[in-house]
C-alpha cells in the first residue's frame, strides 16, 4: 500500500466547486445573558480557515498529490482574506474567478467547550448565469489544457456555482481526455450526475434524491435504493456513507457493506470532503472501488477526531491501512 500512498504524489486534481471560509470563535460561556435566554461566549479566539471544495483540495494536497480549484469568489473582503488563506497553503489561485454580484460564502461557527453551540452563514445560494457558467467552463478547459488532470472532483454544496449545463458539459470534456470524474452530491443537481466514474451521497442525501426513508441497519433496503439511484444515474459506482453504519459501495463488479472503525468522535464537519479527497486520489491511483471504499472510510473517521475541519494526516492514514 506504501506504493499506492507514494502515487498521489504525481497525481493532479481539479477541483470544481463552492469554496468558503469556515471561520471559528473559540471561547468559553460562563453565564446566560439578561438580554435573552442564550450563552455569553466570552472569546478566546478567532481563526479562518479554508473550507468547502477549498478543504478537498487541502485534503488532496496533504495525501501528496496536486490540487487545481476552479471556483467563484466575491469582490469583497472575504474574498481577499480567502485568496490570502490560500497563498498562505501553497494552493494556486489560477481557477478562481473574482464575481462582483456574489458574496464569498463564510460559515462562521462558534465553540465553546470543544463544542459547537452555533453556525451563522453568510452566503448566496443563487445559481450562476449562464453567462458567467460559460466563464467558469472555460477556465476549466483552460486548467485541463494546461495541466494533466488525472481525476475531477464536483464538490457540490448548493451555492450555485455548480449547475446542470456546468455539470453536463464537464463530464463530456472529462470523458473525451479520459479523466476519472468523482462527485460529493446536494439536493439540487442530484439528479444532474450522468455518467460519473464515482457518486458519493450521504444518507440525508440518498433519502432527499430519491424522496425514500431507508433504515441504515437494513441492508436490503440499502441495496434496493442504490441500485435505483445507480440506474438512474448510470453511475460506474456508488459509494454510499452511513456515518456509525459504515460505507455501501455498489458497482458493476458487486456490492459490499464496509463497516465503520470506532472512534472518539470530536466533529463531523469536513469529513465528507477527506472522503471524497482520498476516494479520488485510490481510483486514479489504480485501485478497485471496494479498496478505495475502505480507505476513504478509514480517512473520514480520522479527521472526526479533530474540532473544526482539518485536512487528513497522510502518515496516520498510511498507519491505518496497513493495519486493516
Amino acid at each position: 500500500m506504501t506504493n499506492i500512498f507514494e502515487k498521489f504524489n504525481s497525481l493532479n486534481v481539479l477541483i470544481i466547486g463552492d469554496v468558503m471560509i469556515d471561520s471559528y470563535i473559540w471561547g468559553k460561556v460562563e453565564r446566560i445573558s439578561p438580554e435573552a435566554p442564550v450563552p455569553v461566549v466570552r472569546v478566546t479566539k478567532k481563526e479562518n480557515r479554508l473550507g468547502g471544495a477549498a478543504n478537498v483540495a487541502l485534503n488532496i494536497q496533504s495525501l501528496g498529490a496536486c490540487p487545481y480549484i476552479c471556483a467563484v469568489i466575491g469582490e469583497d473582503s472575504d474574498g481577499e482574506n480567502f485568496l490570502s488563506l490560500l497563498k498562505a497553503q501553497g494552493l494556486s489561485d489560477e481557477g478562481l474567478i473574482k464575481i462582483k454580484t456574489r458574496p464569498t460564502t463564510v460559515k462562521t461557527r462558534i465553540i465553546a467547550h470543544n463544542k459547537q453551540i452555533a453556525r451563522v452563514d453568510a452566503e448566496t445560494e443563487r445559481n450562476l448565469t449562464s453567462y458567467n457558467t460559460i466563464i467558469v467552463l472555460n477556465k476549466i478547459k483552460q486548467i485541463i489544457a494546461d495541466h494533466r488532470i488525472d481525476a475531477i472532483i464536483f464538490e457540490d454544496y448548493d451555492k450555485g456555482l455548480i449547475t446542470e449545463e456546468l455539470i453536463d458539459k464537464t463530464v463530456k470534456l472529462a470523458k473525451e481526455m479520459g479523466i476519472i470524474t468523482v462527485v460529493d452530491p446536494k439536493k439540487r443537481n442530484f439528479h444532474a450526475y450522468k455518467g460519473v466514474q464515482l457518486f458519493k451521497p450521504n444518507l440525508k442525501e440518498l433519502r432527499e434524491g430519491l424522496k425514500i426513508d431507508i433504515d441504515p441497519s437494513n441492508l436490503e433496503q440499502v441495496e434496493q435504493a442504490v441500485e435505483k439511484l445507480k440506474k438512474q444515474l448510470g453511475a460506474k459506482t456508488i459509494m454510499l456513507t452511513l456515518s456509525e453504519h459504515g460505507v455501501y459501495v455498489s458497482s458493476a463488479t458487486g456490492n459490499k457493506h464496509i463497516l465503520a472503525h470506532k472512534r472518539n468522535i470530536a466533529d463531523v464537519s469536513g469529513a465528507g470532503d477527506t472522503v471524497i479527497a482520498t476516494a479520488a486520489l485510490c481510483l486514479a491511483a489504480g485501485l478497485n472501488e471496494f479498496k478505495t471504499a475502505e480507505i476513504a472510510n478509514l480517512a473520514g473517521g480520522l479527521v472526526c477526531e479533530h474540532v473544526g475541519v482539518v485536512p487528513i494526516d497522510k502518515a496516520r492514514l498510511l498507519r491505518e491501512v496497513e493495519e486493516l
